[in-house]
């Protein structure tokens, strides 16, 4: 999980913040490509009484690290939450699959069948959950989803060690794959999930493992998407050219492969996992030319999904309640999409057409979905080590398994797995394809404190064509996928 011999297994190249709540410390926790997890209250009713508090931190950032989770008690709610009360309680939405969907325009391409069957998501990620059949099941049950026609679990780079409830990494992990799966299946019902878990090496590391699987899953043609909801800074990642052959084979197997670009802005930490780089950085695996970099976007929904306001660079670092809500204080504290230009790749062929901005350079994101703290989607979880109940969650690794489920619409469509769609989606942007969507507001710039200094690390802006914030912009999924299955 370390690239380097100078990186300890908890110098996660992720954020690093302290929560309080309720007044009472609970420590410094890290968060990767996946973030903030915490509990809601009961949806559509009133309780007569003030939900508990709890807050859930999650990393899914398997570069140098596993996930920490953390929560201020055990309470948490047996009622799938509404937006009206999360925005009631803690001035934050929480979104539901309904919403996504409707705000995507997904349900168009449900009523003509396009709902991601015969395809298959393949999830990575460390450990697993032991409970994701029944999560998923009661997710779908309340969320009016059918099951998928298949979830297989493998574990193919070797044998996952047994769960712990008491080991705060593999509770971590179980609450990332709980969120890949669920939200993958959200947008695409009708795939197949095929949940990959990777253990780690005898050194504590797993992006070995991870490649490792992700090869398996590659040469026997087992998913047309993998996903990956794991990233860390490219000046921490030390020699990563053979750590690249999955990725060069998924391209000579037509297998699309995505990555997250991380939840802290133009800013990340660094190798000891405690403090941030003071100049704009990206994460890898995601500036990989080969990958699919997926970064985040704001969404206004109201009940039902229509759009309130356009969407916007996910930025929540100058949000005084987000702040509130995830670190007890008023901020500001990193908490926004990744993005910017890759230190290790040049610019690849497919960007020649968006040099102004990315100059010599490969530059991420290529697209965005939703991923905003302050309209976290919901998710229900019941393995050990935390409450059984629901959560809103926020980040990356939200976006990336949504656009993973937009990919299995895609090959669904187009009758074969897609590879590398790079290329695609950069054509769809020059040629004004009304399936991408351009976000023209907000940006990644954060600002924090450290070592008794402020700083603001300058990121990017949305603007008119490709931008270091989003990419090419979001989706409108209703012409989206078409036009994808057409060039893929």
């Amino acid at each position: 999980m370390r690239f380097t011999r100078a990186l300890t297994k908890r110098a996660l190249a992720g954020l690093i913040v302290t929560i309080c709540a309720l007044g009472a410390a609970i420590g410094s926790v890290v968060i990767g490509s996946a973030t903030v997890v915490a509990a809601s209250p009961a949806a559509g009713k009133s309780s007569g009484r003030t939900p508990g508090l709890s807050i859930t931190v999650l990393n899914n950032l398997a570069v140098t690290g596993g996930p920490g989770i953390f929560h201020v008690n055990h309470r948490a709610t047996q009622d799938p939450p509404a937006s009206a009360d999360c925005e009631q309680q803690y001035q934050i939405a929480c979104y539901d699959p309904a919403q996504l969907q409707r705000a995507y325009n997904l349900p168009a391409l449900y009523r003509g069948g396009i709902n991601g069957r015969g395809r298959t998501i393949v999830v990575v990620d460390v450990f697993g959950s032991p409970a994701i059949r029944g999560d998923l099941s009661q997710f779908d049950s309340a969320m009016a989803l059918p099951d998928p026609p298949s979830l297989k679990i493998i574990a193919p780079a070797g044998r996952i060690p047994g769960y712990d409830p008491n080991n705060a990494d593999m509770v971590g992990w179980a609450g990332e794959t709980t969120l890949d799966v669920e939200w993958a299946h959200a947008v695409a019902p009708g795939a197949n999930i095929l949940l990959v878990e990777v253990p780690e090496d005898g050194n504590g590391n797993f992006i070995g493992p991870a490649v490792k699987a992700e090869n398996y899953v590659v040469q026997h043609h087992l998913g047309d998407v993998i996903s990956q909801s794991f990233s860390g800074a490219e000046q921490s990642a030390g020699p990563i050219n053979s750590l690249r052959y999955a990725y060069q084979n998924a391209q000579r197997k037509r297998i699309t492969v995505l990555a997250a670009t991380g939840d802290t802005g133009a800013a990340n930490t660094g190798a000891d996992g405690t403090t941030y780089y003071t100049y704009p950085t990206a994460n890898w695996p995601a500036t990989d030319p080969l990958v699919t970099a997926v970064g985040g976007t704001n969404l206004g929904l109201d009940s039902n999904g229509n759009r309130t306001s356009a969407d916007t660079v996910w930025n929540d670092t100058y949000n005084q309640d987000v702040n509130q809500f995830v670190f007890s204080d008023n901020g500001p504290n990193p908490l926004a999409t990744g993005g910017g230009k890759s230190a290790r790749f040049r610019r690849p062929s497919f960007q020649n057409g968006v040099k102004s901005v990315v100059g010599g350079s490969r530059g991420v994101p290529d697209i965005s979905m939703s991923g905003s703290c302050a309209g976290a989607v919901n998710v229900y979880q019941s393995y050990g080590g935390l409450q059984a109940g629901w959560y809103a969650v926020c980040g990356t690794s939200e976006s990336t398994p949504l656009f993973a489920g937009i990919v299995a619409l895609a090959a669904q469509k187009a009758g074969h797995s897609l590879g590398l769609i790079n290329p695609a989606l950069y054509k769809l942007a020059a040629s004004h394809a009304p399936g991408i969507v351009q976000v023209t507001s907000g940006n990644n710039t954060v600002s924090f404190s450290q070592n008794g200094r402020a700083y603001t690390i300058h990121g990017y802006s949305g603007r008119r064509g490709y931008s270091l914030a989003t990419g090419v912009g979001t989706i409108n999924a209703q012409y989206f996928v078409p036009e994808l299955a057409r060039l893929g």
